[in-house]
């Protein structure tokens, strides 16, 4: 645990590497600088990130904190960081930066905690149209169930998950204030004695004239010839709606209805839509206790530059989480009284493994072969079965 994050911290302000050999053991500035230039690419970060995950799934405790065993409920926020060199990216914010620039990193995380996808987008740009990318973007999680604030929110984004086969269910402010459509006038629903009443009717002729570019536009995005980011930015740029938006639009509307009322009936649905998104808004806290360097700001300038920062940035906070993951469960496997066991279990699940407090960021950096030693059984923690113990 603590090769694997000190060393990928290194590139999050690659200026970083003279200073931090300076508190390091067993390795010299010029092979930390030749780490950083040679191999911290995009690849081999998003690589490295990958096998994390993919050893998280791998552990039967990580399934303790699932919305349901059989789906996979995920979430992304925003957080905003300033930038401190020229930056095309970067914009002003006022609320956010004062007179200064900055941008937004948008991540993606999984009901295990697991942070499986960032970008870097500008601080006034709308969330809602990158998430759609980072669903289809990685190759470790496959989202049954993903919500957002309502910056991540657009009746387009409920027809585009639908089409990719994820259920959207993004925390709505002022959920009184949405609208409900139906396939006949409000009156017919009236006369049934509905108590929850659609503003309209949904223009279905406009559904079927555009269903074969909707399909279109949904194959491109899933074959990733384009990012969906940048063909609904293009479809939203148009002075009037475009047509094929339009038609996404009001498809969007039925799915939107059909969220709505089952939002309204499930309670153990809207609890669990808070608690995930209580969860990526401790990962972006968790974010600012390891990009502490720099007064917490991006020191670099293209898009590419930033997004390399913010992969590194995840693939510290997914080592830490493994690491919480072994631990708990070695001490698991060494608790021999069931009761105890079982209680240890239920204080887990209460907890969250996005902590970091007993992680010690601005420590000494250890490259010697002795502090990748553990004291876990590998064995034993990949053999633990939760249904087992409890």
């Amino acid at each position: 645990m603590r090769h694997l994050p000190r060393t990928t911290r290194l590139g999050l302000q690659p200026s970083l590497s003279r200073s931090v050999s300076n508190i390091s053991i067993g390795i010299n500035s010029n092979t930390l600088r030749q780490t950083v230039n040679w191999f911290f690419t995009h690849k081999n970060i998003r690589t490295a990130n990958n096998k994390i995950i993919a050893m998280i799934n791998k552990l039967s405790l990580s399934n303790l904190f699932r919305y349901k065993p059989e789906l996979t409920h995920t979430s992304s926020d925003g957080q905003k960081y300033q930038v401190t060199v020229d930056s095309l990216l970067a914009n002003h914010s006022f609320k956010y930066f004062g007179k200064d620039k900055g941008v937004s990193m948008y991540t993606f995380l999984d009901d295990r905690h697991s942070l499986f996808y960032s970008t870097v987008i500008s601080a006034s740009e709308r969330e809602a149209a990158y998430v759609i990318d980072g669903l289809l973007h990685n190759n470790v999680v496959k989202s049954d169930i993903h919500s957002t604030d309502m910056h991540g929110f657009t009746e387009t984004i409920f027809a585009a998950t639908h089409f990719i086969g994820t259920s959207f269910a993004p925390r709505f402010k002022n959920i009184n204030q949405q609208r409900i459509y139906g396939f006949s006038a409000r009156q017919t629903y009236a006369s049934k004695g509905y108590k929850l009443l659609p503003s309209r009717p949904i223009n279905q002729s406009i559904i079927r004239e555009h269903w074969e570019d909707i399909l279109r536009f949904i194959t491109t995005i899933k074959l990733k010839e384009a990012s969906a980011s940048v063909l609904l930015r293009r479809l939203n740029s148009y002075a009037k709606d475009h047509p094929l938006y339009k038609a996404m639009k009001e498809f969007g509307r039925i799915i939107k209805t059909q969220f709505i009322l089952t939002y309204i009936d499930e309670l153990p649905l809207r609890q669990h839509i808070e608690k995930q998104l209580n969860k990526v808004e401790l990962s972006n806290k968790f974010a600012k206790a390891v990009f502490f360097e720099k007064n917490q700001e991006f020191t670099v300038a293209t898009r590419e530059e930033q997004e390399l920062v913010a992969n590194c940035k995840s693939l510290i906070q997914n080592a830490i989480v493994l690491w919480n993951y072994l631990y708990l469960s070695q001490l698991i496997i060494n608790t021999k009284n069931r009761s105890d066991k079982i209680t240890l279990l239920k204080t887990i699940q209460n907890g969250s493994m996005l902590t970091w407090q007993h992680v010690n960021m601005r420590g000494e950096y250890d490259f010697t072969k002795s502090a990748n030693s553990t004291n876990f059984d590998m064995h034993k923690i990949l053999a633990l079965k939760m249904e087992e113990v409890g």
